[in-house]
């Protein structure tokens, strides 16, 4: 019943608003999380309206819609959010944007699963955080290139170029942090977290990642989770764990406490942006930067 309720209030929404005018002719997009809004930002240039309904240090996994969140979907030309169930509590919400006829895009369905990472505790069965493996990013910047493309074929050629030129960007940071990483001893590459959101970063650069709440931060760590890091940091005498802008600092810190207590010092090696940019208009604000400021930080603090 409730499903049939919202979906008549969708219904009467999207009657008042689908005859709303573009000020400026240009494709109104929306997009879940920060690192789509500016990998679209990237491809769409000058040529899209973007709104991102969530900014920087915001959960996507307990992320819920406003009502505000619903008007600018029901007003948007395309919509592109990541999947996996990353976006938990939008996923309503998405398919009755879908039910609508709404042109709506995850991002993810474009890879191969069998490539993917599984997990048991997650709802999708699959770890949702692909942006992680910058190969991946490389796959969603073509799949919005190319969207764009067909819902704006006049200005096709404008995408495709400004994709590969983004491409080429994405190709010069795999480089660049490859090369940083090659600077930490192999025995000293284990990342703490406060929550799994770096296993496919793990895979592609080499590291040991150990999350302290799992791939959902939906889930909290226990007494037990923490002592048991604890020991494992201990005995793999790791020198630094790190804190995630999108999750609360206090499991870290209890962690880090409980650590110390049993004579091991390790620090608090910084803030890494894992389920969210940092503020727009800093280089963390964007993919490219966030994932220097992540390596650079790890590296910095595992030496």
């Amino acid at each position: 019943m409730k499903k049939i309720i919202f979906l008549f209030a969708i219904t009467l929404i999207f009657t008042a608003c689908k005859d709303a005018t573009k000020d400026n002719g240009k494709l109104n997009i929306v997009t879940t999380t920060t690192m789509l809004t500016d990998l679209v930002q990237n491809i769409g240039g000058d040529l899209v309206n973007v709104q991102g309904l969530m900014g920087s240090g915001v959960d996507p996994h307990l992320y819920k819609a406003s009502e505000g969140d619903v008007s600018k979907l029901l007003n948007a030309d395309v919509i592109f959010y990541s999947g996996l169930h990353l976006e938990g509590k939008l996923v309503e919400v998405l398919e009755q944007m879908e039910s609508t006829n709404k042109t709506t895009i995850a991002l993810s369905g474009t890879l191969d699963k069998k490539t993917l990472i599984g997990s048991e505790y997650f709802a999708s069965n699959y770890d949702p955080h692909v942006w992680f493996d910058i190969n991946y990013f490389k796959q969603f910047a073509e799949k919005t290139a190319s969207v764009l493309s067909e819902k704006d074929p006049k200005n096709a050629s404008k995408y495709e170029a400004n994709e590969k030129a983004y491409s080429l960007k994405l190709d010069e940071l795999q480089r660049n942090i490859k090369e940083t990483i090659a600077s930490l001893p192999k025995e000293k590459r284990v990342l703490v977290t406060a929550h799994d959101a770096f296993n496919y970063f793990g895979k592609a650069y080499g590291f040991e990642v150990v999350g302290l709440q799992g791939i959902s931060t939906a889930t909290e760590a226990g007494v037990q989770d923490v002592q048991k890091l604890a020991t494992f940091i201990i005995d793999k005498q790791i020198k630094a764990i790190f804190i995630e802008s999108s999750v609360p600092k206090r499991t870290i810190e209890a962690l880090q406490a409980s650590v110390n207590s049993k004579g091991h010092d390790v620090k608090i090696g910084g803030t890494l942006y894992s389920d969210a940019l940092g503020n727009a208009g800093t280089l963390e604000g964007t993919y490219i930067g966030m994932f220097e400021y992540n390596v650079n930080t790890i590296v910095n603090a595992l030496k």
